[in-house]
């Protein structure tokens, strides 16, 4: 497997551009505001989404400012929904690091969130780049609608995998589509937009699966899954493949654990066993990789070039990594 150093080498350059564009686009007049968003811009992640739209552009034609400034308002998107996730998640922290509502507090947390997207709206407008955000307008609204169905859905314990992964393309996969779709847009190629929305919507179906996997414990933590999760009262596919592909007495144990007894760690711990012991990991793995095994299918007949072998390297990471 490629290594993340391998992978970026492409778009190096780019990358440290974009980088620049995205911290002065997010700038602002309140001090306040400005110590928040330091805080949230030092301690993000991989840049993955960024990272895939460089790549692909770059696979795809010429980068240039359309491509740097749909990186920029996707990336500020993605920032507005991890915001707003922390609130309705209630949580406290985030990659090892306090969330903005636990620092802050929630009024600030929704009010830094909205500020992230009028900032999409405005640059938008500013650069002309209409078209983009279209794009990005129904992402929003199929993330929203992704996580108000999955809240609804959570009290019950019959979520279908039909319905778990409409949830999961609208909450997570839909990002990654737009992202993919606003990069052949940004370099001229609509002829394959659709195909790119496509190919990230079958990258972002793989990436939670494999996040889902997590929960039940990864390769560096063998005998240490976290079952958040199960204490989330979360319907993800390892879980949703065991109820339907276990015996009555199995059935009724998870669902009593899941929806009893989730703050018991020992119960918890007995979940995870059932899910594994009845086929739920084996199962999530085996979609996953179908997924990405469709994803790469779309690129297939793309010409090959260091950026295309890039590309293929970060949807393999997608499903290899371990964190």
């Amino acid at each position: 497997m490629m290594s993340v150093e391998e992978i970026i080498h492409p778009v190096k350059d780019e990358m440290a551009k974009f980088d620049a564009i995205f911290r002065k686009n997010l700038q602002s007049n309140a001090a306040l505001l400005d110590k928040i968003t330091h805080y949230i811009v030092k301690r993000k992640g991989k840049q993955i989404r960024p990272l895939f739209l460089l790549l692909t552009a770059k696979m795809l034609g010429e980068i240039n400012d359309k491509t740097y400034e749909a990186a920029s308002l996707f990336e500020i998107l993605h920032t507005a929904s991890l915001v707003h996730d922390d609130l309705v998640d209630d949580a406290n922290e985030r990659r090892g690091h306090f969330s903005v509502n636990a620092l802050w507090k929630n009024k600030i947390a929704v009010l830094v969130g909205d500020y992230f997207l009028s900032k999409v709206l405005l640059l938008s407008i500013e650069k002309d780049n209409v078209d983009i955000l279209k794009i990005v307008a129904r992402a929003v609204k199929d993330m929203s609608e992704g996580e108000l169905l999955q809240l609804e859905k959570a009290r019950r314990m019959d979520i279908t995998e039909d319905l778990y992964f409409e949830v999961i393309r609208q909450k997570t996969a839909s990002l990654i589509s737009s992202v993919c779709e606003a990069s052949a847009l940004s370099v001229g190629r609509s002829d394959i937009q659709e195909r790119m929305s496509e190919f990230g919507e079958y990258i972002g179906i793989a990436f939670q699966i494999k996040d889902d996997i997590f929960d039940y414990g990864t390769p560096d933590q063998i005998g240490k899954p976290t079952g958040n999760d199960i204490r989330e009262r979360k319907m993800t596919l390892p879980l949703i493949y065991a109820l339907n592909n276990s015996s009555k007495e199995v059935r009724k144990e998870l669902i009593n654990i899941v929806k009893n007894n989730n703050e018991n760690s020992a119960k918890v711990q007995r979940a995870i066993h059932l899910v594994i012991e009845n086929g739920g990991i084996e199962f999530a793995h085996k979609k996953m990789m179908e997924y990405k095994e469709k994803a790469l299918e779309l690129i297939k007949d793309i010409p090959d070039s260091e950026a295309k072998k890039a590309v293929i390297g970060l949807v393999e990471y997608t499903t290899n990594r371990i964190k």
